[in-house]
C-alpha cells in the first residue's frame, strides 16, 4: 500500500520562490489600472541631525542595494537601477509615498542605523512586504 502525500499549491509555491524573485515596489510613474484619490501626507521638516543619519547605501537583507538621497521634507530612494520613489517625511524618521504604498522607518535597533521598508508589491493582492537593512550591512 502507498501512502500518497498532497501539499497545497500555494506551499509548494512559495517554498520555491526566493528572495531575489520579489517584485520592485511601484514607483509613482508605473502606468496603473485603477484610480485612487487619496490626500497627500502631511509632511514635516526633516533636520540637519536627522538626514545625516538616514543618507546613504544601504544593503538590504534580499540583496538590494538602497541609495537614500536626503531633503528638507523628503527622501529620494532608488532601489538597484529601478526609477527613484519619493517618500515625505510624516513623522521623525519615517517616510512614506503619496499613495501610502511604500515606507520606510529609519533609526531602528540598539544603535539607530538599522531600517525597515515595508510596500504593497500588487494592488490586487493583500500582500505587505517588509525588508530591513541592519548596522553590519549599511
Amino acid at each position: 500500500m502507498r501512502t500518497l502525500f498532497l501539499l497545497p499549491a500555494s506551499l509548494l509555491l512559495a517554498a520555491s520562490t526566493g528572495a531575489q524573485t520579489l517584485p520592485y515596489p511601484r514607483t509613482e510613474t508605473d502606468p496603473m489600472s485603477t484610480v485612487s484619490v487619496k490626500a497627500p501626507p502631511k509632511t514635516i521638516r526633516v533636520r540637519p541631525d536627522q538626514a545625516e543619519l538616514i543618507g546613504g547605501t544601504y544593503a538590504m537583507s534580499n540583496g538590494w542595494r538602497l541609495k537614500v538621497r536626503t531633503a528638507s521634507r523628503y527622501i529620494d530612494a532608488a532601489i538597484d537601477n529601478e526609477a527613484p520613489m519619493r517618500l515625505y517625511a510624516v513623522a521623525p524618521y519615517k517616510f512614506a509615498s503619496s499613495d501610502g504604498n511604500v515606507d520606510m522607518v529609519f533609526n531602528r535597533g540598539a544603535t539607530g542605523e538599522d531600517m525597515a521598508m515595508s510596500y504593497v508589491p500588487d494592488q490586487r493582492l493583500g500582500q505587505v512586504v517588509v525588508i530591513s537593512s541592519q548596522v553590519a550591512q549599511r
